[in-house]
């Protein structure tokens, strides 16, 4: 899935080129170079990307706003509406819980994101930019062009966006979408009761399966503005969204265009029920007044074409009531409210608000924003230039991961980093100043636990920046103790001063522990950085903690998030036994320790029972034998039979073709 920043995890060779001192070919600046699970990453694309006329194609976005297709007219002869949308169900599918979703990787292309309910009729508005991605070929990907035309239609319809970063990459499949469900592996790993008063929990970052966000009648459909307020809340707040930046996303997407439920027959099948002719739209001809989308019909102002407040004024100027829509979902109209134009022909049309959009003021904290924004358009501009920004960029990674000339500087979000070392201590040097580590295995669990946290999701945790010295995560259990190795280590850190980061030394000294344990001479890649505090990990909480809890599938989710294969996360889990360093145990051994491949044999060759020890901790004991396992480790037997398995087959597979 995607670029993959390369964090040096403890046990791996490092993989072409290290992307923190610029030696990764020809990539550009703050482009990774290609993890191992990238096997179908095309080398060419960053430099397509830099190599792209990038005012050529917003100028053909901007043009096509106003080419209305016959096959899809455009509300008002304009595009804007349809656009933001894409790019807003694009990128809210992000989850802070595991970074899945966003619009990194253009996966709304496939299923099962295509087929949502909540994407109804944006295969349309793929098909209209597509002479735009056919013209400017790989260079500009889906996954860019899809955030680029929402950014485009706001600045040209009158708002103000912070930005763009360039260079998102597009998947070949869906399946990194899989587990955002519905699906039978998110059933396994993230059941989703919607019919829990309508919510699906965390780590959905969405209120049901198939949505990208609430549901716009509140919870269960109860159109109930205070409990659609709290729902709100939530579910903005799994996106890693603040009550500011909320209300200006919902306003902002609000502003322009507007629903559509010409009659209660629905927009017929979806994508993976028809994908000849998806959605074609049961009411009259399908398209234009007899479109269907949501089952709501009408804009939200009187002026669905351009940018304004007036949303939020109209949202505290009107007495708002409940009432039927054509498309048979309850609405919410204005007493006395001026209408807007027909999105067709002459005529006009009634204003109308969801249930989702009255609970901002039901709200007191929601209310406040609302009239800020109301009282003041330049405040509203910029929540809302901020918030966008965030909402389409989040799961890009860090800023420096940015192409292109539009690249705002880095923001809170991105967690940025101060400029690594410019005069970095040599490496001999501070290799000779770690020979002799009396307890390597120590210094391995800590180069594991720093790097670990990293997800290829959305490019969050790692160890650049060593934020392991910090709260939250040096207050995690399975950093416990990992203080005092941290202290171990700085009297090296004040031999070289700024010319050594914390970062860099973590790793280093983990590869020096490896090292002396008897495995192979490591490959270093420097350049990291240390962050001054530890924003950023909050969400980075480990969901394997060795306990009884972890499971198979659990664990399996984990190692493809930290984006290693299961060969190559047995390898590791192996190596740090041998080390001395369980992974998911806060103990380690007298670091006399020999990397081997005792823990395989013991692995295999034992029965193991679980048990407590004297701490109340539930571990596996091998029958007749003082060796012990966590749950999380001895889940590897089914991994390590698996693998066996396979090769033994590959080899059976082998000498039939030589025999015949």
């Amino acid at each position: 899935m995607r670029v993959v920043t390369a964090t040096a995890l403890v046990g791996l060779t490092a993989w072409a080129g290290c992307p923190f001192s610029g030696k990764g070919g020809n990539r550009p600046h703050g482009h990774p170079s290609v993890g191992l699970l990238e096997t179908n990453f095309d080398e060419r694309f960053p430099q397509a990307v830099q190599n792209l006329d990038f005012a050529a194609v917003k100028r053909d976005v901007k043009r096509l706003l106003e080419d209305s297709q016959e096959f899809w007219p455009a509300d008002y002869g304009n595009y804007a509406g349809l656009f933001i949308r894409l790019s807003w169900h694009s990128a809210g599918s992000y989850r802070i819980s595991d970074g899945r979703g966003g619009g990194d990787g253009g996966r709304m292309r496939f299923d099962p994101e295509r087929s949502w309910d909540d994407n109804t009729n944006l295969d349309k508005a793929r098909r209209i930019l597509w002479p735009i991605k056919q013209k400017y070929g790989l260079g500009l990907s889906w996954a860019d062009l899809m955030i680029l035309a929402g950014t485009v239609a706001i600045e040209d319809r009158g708002g103000v966006t912070l930005g763009f970063c360039w260079g998102r990459t597009d998947d070949e499949s869906g399946e990194d979408s899989i587990l955002l469900g519905p699906s039978k592996e998110q059933e396994v790993l993230f059941p989703c009761d919607s019919e829990n008063n309508g919510f699906c929990v965390a780590p959905f970052g969405a209120v049901a399966l198939e949505t990208i966000y609430v549901n716009p009648s509140g919870p269960g459909g109860s159109h109930d503005p205070a409990a659609s307020a709290e729902s709100i809340r939530d579910v903005f707040g799994r996106m890693g969204m603040n009550d500011s930046e909320t209300v200006a996303l919902i306003g902002g997407g609000h502003t322009l265009g507007k629903t559509h439920g010409a009659c209660p027959l629905g927009a017929g099948p979806a994508p993976d029920e028809d994908p000849n002719d998806p959605w074609p739209g049961n009411c009259g001809t399908g398209i234009g007044n007899d479109s269907f989308t949501t089952g709501f019909e009408g804009p939200w102002t009187s002026n669905p074409i351009d940018w304004d407040n007036q949303y939020f004024k109209n949202l505290i100027s009107f007495n708002w009531t409940l009432g039927d829509s054509p498309g048979g979902n309850m609405q919410w109209f204005a007493e006395d409210a001026d209408p807007a134009p027909a999105a067709f022909g002459d005529g006009e049309q009634p204003i109308m608000m969801l249930t989702s959009d009255i609970a901002l003021i039901n709200d007191e904290s929601y209310l406040a924003i609302v009239n800020e924004f109301a009282d003041d358009l330049d405040a509203f501009n910029a929540a809302f230039a901020a918030a966008w920004y965030k909402l389409t960029t989040r799961d890009s990674g860090p800023a420096e991961r940015c192409l292109g000339p539009d690249v705002p500087p880095p923001q809170p979000f991105q967690n940025p980093l101060p400029p690594p070392p410019r005069n970095p201590a040599p490496e001999p040097l501070v290799r000779r100043a770690l020979t002799g580590l009396n307890d390597t295995s120590s210094y391995i669990r800590l180069a594991w636990r720093c790097a670990s946290t990293f997800r290829r999701t959305d490019y969050a945790g790692g160890c650049n920046g060593a934020r392991i010295r910090f709260s939250p995560e040096i207050e995690w259990e399975v950093n416990a103790g990992l203080d005092s190795v941290i202290s171990s280590l700085e009297p090296i850190k004040n031999t070289f001063g700024d010319r050594l980061s914390w970062a860099d030394l973590i790793v280093l000294a983990g590869n020096v522990a490896i090292e002396q344990s008897g495995g192979r001479p490591m490959q270093f890649c420097p350049g990291r950085s240390d962050a001054t505090d530890g924003s950023g990990s909050e969400i980075l909480e480990p969901r394997i903690t060795g306990t009884t809890n972890d499971t198979i599938e659990l664990l399996g989710d984990f190692v493809n998030v930290l984006g290693l294969t299961k060969r190559q996360y047995v390898a590791i889990v192996g190596g740090a036994y041998s080390g001395g360093a369980p992974l998911w145990s806060t103990e380690t051994t007298d670091g006399s320790s020999t990397i081997d491949n005792t823990f395989f044999t013991n692995l295999i060759e034992n029965e193991w029972t679980l048990t407590t020890d004297a701490n109340g901790v539930e571990l596996y004991k091998a029958e007749g034998e003082e060796l012990y396992l966590l749950q999380a480790d001895l889940i590897v037997r089914v991994c390590v039979c698996s693998i066996i398995f396979i090769m033994f087959i590959m080899f059976i597979m082998f000498i039939m073709f030589i025999m015949f």
